[in-house]
């Protein structure tokens, strides 16, 4: 598929792209290259090959779910403004 300048300068207005005239001929060819490229790519058969989520087949590290309060609440509560035993006590925002 070949763009023509006309094209070239209506996707740069869709974009919102200030392109000089001057640099749409060069622009139109290297677009047509990449939808060239691309249609290229689309006539490829590739039924029976699984999606890749990676190049290198890994599975990540997974820790054990195991609830934890941390064990520490004077320590996480040292900077709160006001507190109620070992909780944040903020003000009633609902009456």
């Amino acid at each position: 598929m070949a763009l023509d300048t006309d094209t070239v300068r209506r996707i740069a207005r869709l974009a919102r792209l200030h392109i000089p005239d001057a640099d749409l001929e060069p622009l139109a060819g290297e677009l047509s290259n990449i939808i060239g490229w691309v249609e290229q790519l689309a006539e490829v058969d590739t039924a029976g090959v699984e999606p890749m989520t990676s190049v290198v087949e890994t599975t990540p590290h997974q820790r054990e779910d195991v609830v934890n309060d941390g064990g520490y609440p004077d320590r996480v509560l040292a900077n709160a403004p006001d507190r109620a035993d070992d909780f944040f006590a903020v003000p009633k925002v609902i009456e």
